[in-house]
């Protein structure tokens, strides 16, 4: 085992990028801007430059390091290769061996919800922990599964894509992803807001949420939080979606700790009471007790995830 390691994290805006001790102490964190332009063909070549400056300016030797990791926002197969990268501008991309190339260290790609669930397991809310889910509650959903302490990112690279599980056979709108009943549309940030607008048109009562030309799920979790009638009806409708399909994934799974993500979980406790009820209410038996928190690394889980991909055991 070497000393050090890099994690990087590549987003649509800024990459961020995190140098470890391979115990898991972060040392330094940085951004650098996502140059998507010409196909981001600049991407990779500018990350190289990052890591060749830092082990430059800090005086580290290759071979004290164990090498770098790196998430992607979209699929990434076990061989670190990603067939498409819509937000980078990426058709099929070798990223970790043309990573490796660039820096002439070991190098290891995986996507990127799935490296912040490895980090919440090595170094957050799950810590210690070898079996998780993740979902990320965010525009979209996202997730991760961590299983006997490694990523599952199956035979397309689309292991862990939890936000698309077909949670509503009977949906008549379309999902981003093109299929119909996804858990990405009642559960996400829009899909929040969206249950809570289909709920004021079907009732008379009064609520704190007519207040609002635009109703977004941060209005309705904080008219929820003060017991506002139809904001309760919105969340008891989306507990009971996201508590059923985390209580299929642990059936399939069975994980020691369920980690929930993402702009909404800053909602904290009332939305995780919300869905442990309705996931204790579905789960298989032996399931039910297991524990849902809220992650606890916030963005830099990618980071963590990405380092404790490439350390040597």
């Amino acid at each position: 085992m070497g000393l050090y390691c890099f994690g990087i994290d590549v987003g649509g805006t800024t990459v961020k990028c995190g140098l470890f001790l391979t115990d898991g102490t972060l040392v330094e964190k940085w951004e650098i801007p996502t140059r998507t332009e010409n196909n981001g063909s600049e991407i990779l070549p500018d990350v190289a430059k990052a890591i060749q400056s830092k082990i430059q300016e800090r005086g580290l030797q290759k071979e004290n390091i164990d090498g770098v990791g790196i998430g992607i926002p979209g699929p990434v197969n076990d061989k670190g290769e990603v067939p498409l990268a819509v937000n980078l501008h990426w058709g099929f991309k070798a990223v970790a061996s043309e990573l490796s190339f660039l820096t002439g260290l070991p190098a290891k790609a995986a996507n990127d919800a799935n490296i912040a669930a490895l980090g919440e397991s090595w170094k957050g809310a799950a810590e210690g922990a070898k079996n998780v889910v993740l979902v990320t509650l965010g525009t979209g959903v996202g997730g991760g599964i961590i299983v006997d302490g490694k990523i599952v990112c199956g035979h397309h690279g689309a292991g862990g894509e939890v936000g698309h599980a077909n949670v509503n056979h009977e949906e008549t709108f379309a999902c981003n992803c093109g299929n119909h009943g996804c858990l990405e549309q009642y559960a996400s940030a829009t899909g929040i807001a969206r249950v809570a607008n289909e709920i004021l048109e079907d009732s008379e009562e009064n609520s704190i949420l007519r207040s609002y030309t635009k109703i977004n799920a941060k209005n309705v979790l904080d008219a929820y939080k003060e017991g506002d009638k139809l904001a309760i009806r919105t969340m008891e409708k989306v507990g009971d979606i996201l508590g059923g399909a985390l209580s299929i994934f642990s059936c399939v799974i069975d994980p020691e700790t369920i980690v929930v993500g993402g702009g909404v979980s800053k909602a904290g406790q009332p939305l995780i009471d919300c869905i442990q009820k309705y996931y204790k209410k579905y789960a298989f038996p032996s399931c039910k007790d297991t524990p849902i928190v809220c992650a606890s690394l916030g963005n830099d889980a990618g980071i963590y995830g990405a380092a404790r991909m490439v350390i040597k055991e």
